[in-house]
């Protein structure tokens, strides 16, 4: 699984530039889920082929809770993050220096017995010797940053990543294709994989909530091997710690980093909330094979079928490539068509999509709709030909001249065409743009 690493700090130290620097972003992938604080934020980072997930944690200050008490703001906001890290990043402002809050911190984060990476972030302008103070903090050497230029965070991304595999060294799970049932909690997940591997191995209950770790289920269903990743888990009534967060966001990502395809499982009984959207925004991001699963379709009457069927297109359109099947989970309804569907997307993620078809597929699309100018006097694009530049999820690279003027609407569209020629259901599709060199271009130098 991949390693998860927390940001931790005052606010305005930083911490969230440096979030957005390493996962070369300007906004996390999943955010403002239910259960977790407004600004906490998760998102993948990977240097030198090794991955890990990054959670900003939001400041940490004597006046973010308004009663002045550092303990019981770090405890609120941080504990699952803090929880869940393998390693802890704590970021100081070198400009200020070490404040009474910084030395808090600093004492919590001495009993965690985590490793810690200090960086003393914003050292534009400051002397060397405002850094080394830091040293007082316990921490060993800090690292010196300028997060806002990207100063620095090479050095300290090297050694975050020391000792994590690279990705394909990382693959541990066991042998099959590998299913990820993700939702949120009390959707049915549990009942799901239940009714895949027709005994109760994992323990159901009707309250909502989970254990920190996904399960790896291997099992084989009609000749063919699978593995079953339950972000669910087993978990016992009488043991269900109040202060740490029920549903795990860092194993949900882990799972769907870890998994071939994935199962986002809806409840027909609840309206599609941002966590469903973000979540399955996620997986988009990530690339991996999706089917939709909306479970308890037998609880609900007629009215509410059409009305579960509208929210879908209205809060979910933008995940029109994936198969939405309407399951009971509990009764076994839909399972067979559901599962047809997971092996339907895994393939047409590792389609291979030979050049010839590719071009002409191109070729006929343009003839159908040529690419509009961007505007008055600019030329044209002109989309000579495409080959396949990856799988998982299926790559398509356009050659040709004047890209940059395509816009999105016309990418859809050539989405659109490459799906219903090759079969891409299932599978999230990119399209990159490569501009064809002039063999001209330095004749006239």
């Amino acid at each position: 699984m991949k390693p998860v690493v927390a940001l931790i700090g005052r606010p305005n130290v930083g911490k969230s530039t440096l979030f957005n620097q390493l996962t070369r972003s300007r906004q996390a992938l999943v955010a403002d889920l239910a259960g977790l604080t407004r600004d906490r934020q998760y998102g993948d980072a990977t240097f030198e082929d090794k991955s890990f997930i990054v959670i900003d944690t939001g400041g940490i200050g004597e006046d973010d809770n308004g009663d002045g008490t550092i303990d019981d703001y770090m405890a609120a906001q941080s504990h699952t993050a803090i929880h869940e890290a393998d390693m802890i990043v704590f970021v100081v402002d070198t400009r200020a220096g070490i404040t009474g809050a910084d030395e808090t911190i600093a004492k919590q984060l001495h009993t965690l017995g985590k490793p810690v990476l200090l960086v003393a972030n914003k050292i534009d302008g400051v002397h060397e010797a405002a850094v080394n103070e830091f040293f007082e903090l316990g921490f060993g050497e800090p690292f010196p940053m300028a997060a806002s230029h990207g100063r620095g965070v090479s050095n300290l991304l090297e050694t975050l990543t020391k000792d994590i595999p690279t990705n394909d060294e990382a693959d541990t799970a066991p042998e099959g294709l590998r299913i990820a049932i993700i939702g949120r909690p009390n959707v049915g997940k549990s009942t799901l994989v239940n009714r895949l591997l027709g005994e109760d191995r994992v323990v159901v209950f009707d309250m909502p909530g989970t254990t920190r770790d996904s399960i790896y289920i291997p099992y084989e269903r009609e000749g063919r091997n699978y593995v079953l990743i339950d972000t669910a888990g087993v978990r016992r009534r009488g043991r269900i710690d109040e202060k740490v967060e029920k549903f795990s966001v860092v194993k949900t990502l882990q799972a769907i980093s870890d998994a071939n395809v994935a199962i986002l499982m809806l409840d027909a009984n609840q309206d599609i909330s941002e966590q469903d959207a973000h979540v399955a925004g996620f997986i988009l991001e990530s690339g991996r094979a999706l089917v939709v699963a909306v479970n308890k379709w037998d609880t609900v009457d007629a009215y509410e079928k059409d009305r579960v069927k509208v929210d879908i297109v209205r809060k979910l359109m933008f995940l029109d490539f994936a198969k939405f099947h309407f399951t009971s989970a509990i009764k076994g309804q839909g399972i067979d068509a559901l599962l047809k569907s997971v092996l339907e997307a895994h393939a047409a993620a590792f389609a291979k999509l030979p050049t010839p078809k590719l071009t002409r597929v191109l070729q006929a699309a343009i003839e159908h709709q040529a690419p509009p100018r961007k505007g008055q006097g600019s030329a044209r694009p002109k989309l000579r030909y495409a080959h396949q530049g990856g799988q998982n999820p299926p790559i398509i690279v356009i050659h040709g001249n004047s890209l940059e003027n395509v816009p999105k609407t016309y990418q859809r569209y050539l989405e659109g065409r490459f799906r219903e020629a090759f079969k891409l259901q299932g599978t999230p599709l990119r399209i990159q743009f490569k501009a064809s060199s002039n063999p001209f271009s330095e004749r006239d130098k």
